[in-house]
């Protein structure tokens, strides 16, 4: 059935158990009422319902060279040199313009998709069924929300090759990769479907949690540099990164499953029945929360890191330094020492590793 004429009262959002069970019934329900899907089906469906312009194709593919470009051109004309005026130390260096590019970025694209969800007429956020009431195939995408389409499309698109030629490999890069993908996969299928509503609803459960994660690692970069500790970057460092785990399980492990999953799976048939590639969809979104919950796990390990008193690191880090470390005429840790190898000696220095370094705040 369609949406209802007139105002529709706001259905409250479910709990996880609600969701499991009215979900799993409901799809269940789906597949076995779809007597002719199959690949024959797909094609039939795909050339009925996906409207994309070769001139959107073309934007898009522009768009994602023209990101590699900035991020090249601000690298090295403003985020290196800041880099070596900070003197910060080498491995710290090497990994600061990519968080400082992807800071730049998502405090951008996040700050519009808030714009679009709460300073506009969009009621998505508050009431998300509504992402799909009045939908029609092939209907008109409004401009903002196109506009914020081929932002974070083309993004996506640049940060698949900026993954593997651009980035500093990490332990799970492989999956960031395979994250980009399913995202990219996503926005350009849920565009060409006109499923947009509910993509700026997604996109902006995602993206704060990338702003604090980049924020946490310029200050743990910064809190030691020019021979020095400054106490401010390693409060703001913790700061972010507790403000970094609670935010990570309130936007992708609660409010992403039960306002987006919910909708996509329960609502969007309430509205449109025999939706389009109901299953093709809801796959990704699941997948896209299983890799939520793959990475809680790394925050899990962080956090347990942060209560022994261990160095804060990114734990998706290589320890590539181990060997050079060892090397040297540095001194070798106390036994009575602490994990995160610092403390405050007599003369007021501070002693990272065994380096003795001014104390700044």
């Amino acid at each position: 059935m369609g949406s209802p004429a007139g105002p529709v009262a706001v259905e409250p959002m479910p709990g996880y158990l609600e969701l499991i069970s009215r979900a799993s019934a409901v799809m269940l329900g789906a597949w076995t009422d779809c007597d002719g899907c199959g690949l024959q089906l797909s094609r039939r469906t795909l050339l009925e319902n996906a409207y994309i312009t070769w001139t959107e194709i073309g934007l898009f593919f522009f768009c994602a060279f023209l990101w590699t470009q900035v991020r090249k051109g601000l690298t090295q004309s403003l985020f290196k040199p800041l880099a070596q005026w900070c003197r910060l130390l080498p491995k710290d260096a090497a990994k600061m313009p990519e968080s400082a590019w992807k800071l730049v970025f998502y405090t951008m694209s996040w700050s519009y998709t808030t714009y679009l969800l709460f300073f506009t007429s969009y009621s998505f956020f508050h009431d998300p069924p509504s992402v799909f009431y009045n939908w029609k195939s092939g209907m008109s995408v409004p401009a903002d929300i196109a506009i914020a389409y081929l932002i974070q499309g083309s993004f996506y698109g640049h940060s698949i090759y900026a993954t593997v030629y651009m980035d500093a490999w990490r332990k799970d890069s492989a999956v960031m990769v395979v994250h980009h993908i399913i995202t990219l996969a996503l926005i350009s299928f849920s565009y060409a479907f006109r499923y947009h509503n509910v993509g700026i609803l997604v996109l902006f459960l995602h993206d704060i949690n990338d702003i604090q994660l980049e924020f946490t690692k310029l200050n743990v970069y910064l809190k030691s540099r020019g021979g020095g500790y400054y106490l401010l970057n390693d409060i703001l460092s913790n700061t972010g990164s507790v403000s970094f785990s609670i935010t990570w399980f309130w936007f992708r492990l609660y409010w992403f499953p039960l306002k987006v999953l919910y909708a996509t799976c329960v609502s969007s048939l309430q509205s449109v029945p025999n939706i389009p590639f109901y299953f093709f969809f809801n796959a990704l979104l699941f997948a896209l929360l299983l890799m939520n919950i793959y990475w809680f796990l790394f925050i899990v390990v962080f956090v347990v890191k942060v209560l022994k008193m261990k160095e804060v690191n990114d734990v998706r880090e290589y320890e590539d330094e181990d060997s050079s470390r060892a090397s040297g005429d540095r001194k070798p840790l106390a036994a009575n020492e602490d994990d995160a190898g610092h403390h405050n000696s007599a003369q007021g220095k501070h002693v990272q590793n065994g380096v003795a370094k001014e104390k700044h705040l």
